[in-house]
């Protein structure tokens, strides 16, 4: 194949800016509903002359307290109306909107606000309000009706919505499309979050290139939970709708609960979804004992379901297809605004492949399979982080993604995160992904596989549990494959060495299959920081997190606040161990 892949379309014209967008749409567009959200149990909305009419108020209200051209402001909030026009008011205004995670602890929340150097800060309520005080911004603004007052420079958000007296005043319609209007901090999933800064460009080049490949219109129904600090969310699924006219509505459970998913996919029946594989097994598994849920959820109007963030299991991508729903996976990162390639809905999904570029990519594959991206989506380069922008890019100019890729037939392939690479003690390096992969696939009653390693004389593995298919076994699929459909962690574990054993037996080196693992009755979770907010696995947190239990499968006898199951895979012994300690 060739050294470099691109697109065989041609990108062509890309709206220049924000405001043009929002001018051009709300011409067009005016009684179409744009945004809609849930309300006494129905769902209401506002049309685009409305929503474009609260944005050139914002913008104008916004100068009044001293916004200008290039000012910074920070949005602390969770997915609501007040939050969306905010953010295209600043960016539309020549400024930069900084969305962060709406439930980072004061730490965090603060740390992100004091680097991003904002001027001004925006939260839900009070909350928000209480987790920030070591903070220098000018004014603060909150959208509830905040009963007290944290902060002498506080506002309601109601002064910026305030009918503005200049109706002449108008957008930044000139405005560059090389400036940057949006810094999004990234996950964090091997470290501190980088703040990446985006401009128009990188935004709407994304949206020309989509154009081209799918069919999204007026017609179209989004249901969304993904949250907007995040670029799967906050860029790619927020302006496909946008961009295209398409009717947003916002799952009132913020994705939270997939019963409300469900609830609210019954009242909007959604034409596309766009999800996190995490969230596909609980709005699947819903459906497995409950035919009136599965017609609810695979209906004939769903045109397709995409999924990113990580690879969807293949048993999760056969249940659409044997129902004739397409499923589309895209791969990229923040840094590239953040979709770099998509696969083909019409060809059979193959695991970890992710196509092929979006019109405008290119890709290139380093020497030690580096993924590298040049195009017209790819970022300015992190703010104030000298030591991250080091070696960022090639001499010249293609931007090194830190994932492991090969190129085939049917797309690129992922590998793994090339800082998830180690090697042992013998110098002999190993992929844990490749192995994560087919224990997952093997056994679907593990959520999330974990090898590691690093230093040690052979690999081990973490296993986290589907504590919901353990309570509810999936005896229709199961016994197809020879699995037991166990009930708890006790035949779990005494089932699951074969499933181990034949993982193993798919790695073809045997340095890197695994000698042991341990299943942990606990559940990675957002709150201690073993899942990122955007539902990923961060490895490090994992490590630290259960660094005794990782030091028992060494041979170590710490005690542990978790039931675990040991399961050892060595030649010389074959025995499975039970070990609950409080």
């Amino acid at each position: 194949m060739e050294s470099i892949i691109q697109s065989g379309k041609v990108l062509g014209d890309v709206v220049p800016n924000i405001a043009t967008m929002l001018a051009t749409n709300a011409g067009r567009w005016s009684d179409k509903i744009v945004f809609q959200w849930k309300q006494d149990g129905k769902y209401t909305g506002i049309n685009w002359n409305g929503f474009y009419n609260n944005i050139l108020n914002i913008a104008f209200n916004l100068k009044k307290f001293g916004f200008s051209r290039g000012d910074k402001l920070v949005i602390f909030s969770p997915n609501r109306l007040e939050m969306l026009e905010l953010e295209l008011a600043v960016m539309a205004s020549g400024g930069v909107a900084v969305p962060i995670f709406a439930f980072f602890h004061q730490e965090t929340a603060e740390l992100l606000i004091n680097h991003s150097d904002a001027k001004f800060l925006a939260v839900a309520g009070e909350l928000q309000l209480s987790r920030v005080s070591d903070i220098e911004v000018k004014d603060v603004f909150v959208f509830d009706k905040a009963e007290k007052k944290y902060f002498p420079n506080q506002h309601s958000f109601d002064e910026l919505l305030t009918e503005r007296s200049d109706k002449n005043f108008s957008l930044y319609l000139n405005e560059a499309p090389e400036e940057i209007c949006l810094n999004m901090y990234t996950s964090g999933t091997m470290g501190i979050p980088k703040c990446v800064q985006l401009s128009h460009k990188n935004i709407l080049s994304q949206q020309a290139g989509l154009s081209l490949v799918w069919n999204l219109d007026l017609s179209d129904r989004f249901l969304s939970y993904l949250p907007w600090h995040h670029s799967f969310g906050g860029i790619f699924e927020l302006f496909a709708a946008l961009y295209n006219g398409a009717t947003y509505s916002l799952d009132s459970g913020l994705g939270k609960d997939p019963s409300v998913i469900l609830e609210n996919w019954k009242l909007i029946q959604p034409t596309v979804f766009f999800s996190v594989p995490k969230v596909y097994q609980m709005l699947v598994d819903l459906t497995r004992h409950d035919k009136e849920a599965e017609d609810l959820f695979f209906h004939s109007q769903l045109k397709f379901i995409f999924t990113a963030a990580a690879a969807l299991p293949q048993k999760l991508s056969d249940e659409f297809e044997k129902r004739h729903i397409p499923v589309v996976e895209g791969w990229g990162l923040t840094e590239t605004s953040p979709c770099c390639t998509l696969t083909d809905p019409l060809q059979k999904r193959e695991p970890g492949v992710v196509g092929f570029p979006l019109p405008g990519v290119s890709l290139r594959l380093a020497d030690d399979g580096e993924i590298l991206v040049k195009g017209p989506n790819v970022m300015k380069g992190y703010y104030k982080n000298d030591e991250a922008n080091k070696g960022i890019f090639t001499e010249d100019d293609w931007f090194c993604t830190g994932d492991v890729g090969e190129m085939t037939e049917k797309g690129l392939k992922l590998i793994t995160r090339k800082d998830r690479i180690f090697k042992l003690s013998n110098g002999e390096k190993v992929v844990p992904s490749d192995l994560e992969k087919l224990i997952e696939l093997k056994c679907h009653y593990i959520s999330f596989a974990m090898v590691v390693g690093n230093g040690e004389e052979y690999p081990v593995a973490l296993l986290f549990p589907n504590k919901k298919l353990l309570e509810i076994p999936d005896y229709a699929l199961s016994p197809n494959e020879g699995c037991f459909c166990p009930r708890n962690l006790n035949e779990l574990s005494r089932c699951l060495r074969g499933c181990l054993h034949d993982a193993n037996c798919g790695i073809g080196q045997k340095f890197a299959k695994i000698k042991s693992a341990m299943i942990i009755n606990d559940e990675l979770t957002l709150e201690k920081g073993t899942l990122t907010p955007s539902m990923k696995v961060a490895p490090k947190n994992v490590v630290k997190a259960y660094k005794a239990h990782l030091e028992n499968l060494y041979g170590a006898k710490n005690l542990v606040d978790n039931e675990v199951y040991v399961i050892r895979l060595s030649e010389t012994e074959d025995s499975l161990g039970k070990i609950i300690t409080v």
